[in-house]
């Protein structure tokens, strides 16, 4: 059995650089059932593990990027007459759905297909990149199911857009096209449908060729860091992980490549 065959809610393939998930549930707008998010989340590990993997890319079949949960699904949460049980304070797992994204050490670019709504916003808010198609729109619809900013919007939201707009889309949920979305800061490319992929292939087929995949983690990881981190905190931290780098074989490679005017080659991360 191939590693395709594994999933069924997900079509998973990898084509050095980049491993492309597919959300497959067309017929249900996408939308997830616990299959669904369990096999995303392994598909991104494995994609994560694999050596020949510099980024990865999500995204949807059929219209929909995805609608978040399935109705079936949001019934059973919501028709519970006791609360989920939250993360422990102490606990060093994130809570969240698609929180671990934050801390895969690969890039992770959501192509919005589709509409991503719910929970399919927040997959495409806890990618590092969102790459819209015009056909793409977004909506936040917490609100109007009777719930919060959920799995970290209200964290996320502000960053990207500011708190007046946050507020706004998490409020109102109204549905925005994607030129909205990339004017107030939620979707950083927009294109045609049918360059929607090859332009978020293109952007790590070019990382892949000018960024050692080691820096772009250790990068993505003092980002993520340092969001909630004061200025003198993550001016040392980023000391240490430059003097660290520096004499590293990557910053070795990158200096000889520029001294012989070629292009470097940098070694990858994972597993063979």
């Amino acid at each position: 059995m191939s590693p395709a065959d594994e999933y069924r809610d997900i079509q998973f393939e990898i084509e050095d650089p980049v491993a492309l998930i597919r959300l497959n549930r067309p017929e249900k707008l996408n939308a997830f059932t616990y299959d669904t998010l369990s096999e995303i989340r392994r598909a991104v590990s494995a994609a994560a593990a694999d050596r020949r993997v510099v980024g990865i890319v999500i995204t949807g079949n059929g219209r929909a990027f995805s609608a978040g949960l399935d109705a079936a699904v949001l019934e059973q949460v919501t028709s519970s007459a006791t609360p989920p049980t939250s993360t422990p304070a102490e606990s060093d797992t994130l809570p969240g759905i698609f929180s671990y994204l934050t801390q895969v050490p690969k890039p992770v670019i959501a192509a919005v297909n589709g509409v991503a709504a719910g929970g399919g916003l927040i997959l495409a808010l806890m990618s590092d990149l969102r790459f819209a198609s015009t056909a793409a729109s977004f909506t936040t619809v917490f609100l109007k199911r009777g719930l919060i900013a959920e799995h970290g919007s209200s964290w996320l939201l502000p960053r990207l857009c500011g708190v007046s707009r946050a507020l706004d889309l998490l409020w109102m949920s109204d549905r925005i096209d994607a030129e909205k979305a990339r004017q107030i800061g939620l979707v950083d490319r927009v294109c045609a449908p049918e360059e929607l992929l090859s332009t978020a292939r293109d952007y790590l087929e070019q990382l892949a060729a000018t960024s050692p995949p080691a820096a772009i983690a250790e990068t993505k990881r003092l980002v993520y860091r340092h969001l909630g981190a004061d200025l003198p905190t993550a001016l040392k931290e980023a000391e240490i992980s430059q003097n660290s780098f520096v004499t590293g074989p990557d910053a070795v490679e990158g200096a000889r490549a520029f001294l012989d005017k070629r292009a470097p080659v940098f070694g990858r991360i994972g597993e063979e």
